[in-house]
């Protein structure tokens, strides 16, 4: 997302609205969540975790994902790792943690959600629509962000 005119504040880029901006930050976030996420349930749906240790790791992943998905293009671009971690926590703490608990708590909600197996549809489409549900929710708050030079704004200069 390369753009011109970014003075380092929040708002929009040339040739990108700030909704269009919000939209790509929380695909981007909602990517690293949803591996995280996919991640964690997997693992500990198919090693018999009970279901509390089975959110606790997918949660875990969910924010290792995020945050690595935002820290290696930082990292690419020349950025030492002590200036990458607090961008990376600046601009996708929010994000991710709204995405978790809009997620975790509907997979909860979901009958039989926790307790499907990996080869139940309901596992894959509790999932599916979490994240998407979850993705919906983190929007705003990435528009938000985005428009008071916070979040994805503080990195969209190294992009």
């Amino acid at each position: 997302m390369a753009s011109s005119g970014h003075q380092g504040h929040g708002h929009a880029h040339a040739g990108q609205s700030l909704n269009s901006l919000a939209f790509a930050a929380t695909v981007h976030c909602l990517t690293g969540c949803a591996i995280g996420e996919v991640a964690g349930m997997a693992l500990g749906t198919a090693l018999g975790w009970s279901n509390g240790a089975t959110i606790v790791a997918s949660i875990v992943l969910a924010f290792v994902f995020g945050y690595g998905l935002t820290s290696i293009p930082l990292l690419r671009a020349g950025l030492p790792v002590r200036r990458v971690i607090p961008l990376a926590l600046a601009s996708d703490t929010l994000s991710i943690t709204t995405m978790e608990i809009v997620d975790t708590l509907i997979v909860i909600v979901i009958p039989g959600a926790l307790d499907a197996g990996l080869t139940d549809p309901l596992f894959w489409g509790s999932l599916a629509v979490a994240l998407v549900i979850a993705g919906g929710a983190a929007y705003p708050v990435n528009r938000r962000l985005i428009a008071r030079g916070k979040g994805h704004a503080v990195i969209h200069a190294y992009h």
